[in-house]
């Protein structure tokens, strides 16, 4: 697993152009400067990893295009020590991110070929979460809830009820809901029983995928 001067050149080309279009929070582009994305992907398309597109990896999932990463990073608002739920674990680099900005990250990935890869490379890269789950994300983790922070990376139909019940008061959940084209969108939770929603402009995800059974 290489990392030369020239892929954080890459890097640090890639964090003025996510600063170019909005990216603020210095730990995102701190995280971005640091992260070896390259290692993320499959190294026959290494001169990918740092164009700001996403990219297919393992199981006909993508990794995300980095403005997305930085954009929903920095909308969690992530202090150190938050405890972040992350519903769909993909490659690890959203997880990495988080872990760079000092969050207490548990993800879940419901693809298991992705899960048994990345729960393995993570750690090689000193990249350790509190728990990653092969699991369902519609449901959450209830056994570690309330979370400060709740992020999905797929596109889901709608907004499954445990993840707005497993976010603290004062806890931010970003989903990106819709079929094709997904509107980010983000509840903040004001009291147990009230949250305030704000849609932050169209992207595109991978479907959100539940139970097989």
């Amino acid at each position: 697993m290489k990392d030369t001067h020239k892929h954080q050149g890459l890097r640090n080309q890639l964090a003025t152009i996510l600063e170019a279009k909005g990216i603020t929070d210095t730990k995102v582009l701190a995280a971005v400067r640091k992260i070896p994305r390259h290692l993320f992907i499959d190294s026959s398309f290494e001169e990918h990893a740092y164009q700001d597109k996403a990219f297919p990896i393992a199981a006909e999932q993508t990794i995300s295009q980095p403005y997305t990463v930085a954009f929903q990073s920095q909308t969690l608002e992530v202090k150190p020590g938050d405890k972040v739920l992350e519903i769909g674990t993909g490659s690890g680099y959203q997880t990495a991110v988080l872990l760079e900005m000092k969050a207490e990250v548990y993800s879940i990935e419901r693809q298991k070929e992705l899960f048994m890869k990345t729960s393995l490379f993570l750690p090689k890269l000193g990249y350790i979460a509190k728990k990653i789950i092969f699991g369902d994300g519609y449901k959450g983790l209830p056994e570690a809830a309330p979370f400060d922070q709740i992020i999905v990376t797929a596109g889901a139909p709608f907004v499954p009820k445990p993840l707005l019940s497993q976010l603290k008061v004062g806890g931010r959940l970003l989903i990106p809901v819709g079929d094709k084209i997904q509107i980010m969108t983000l509840f903040i939770r004001k009291s147990p029983k009230e949250f305030e929603k704000h849609e932050l402009g169209d992207f595109a995800f991978v479907p959100m995928l539940g139970d097989k059974n």
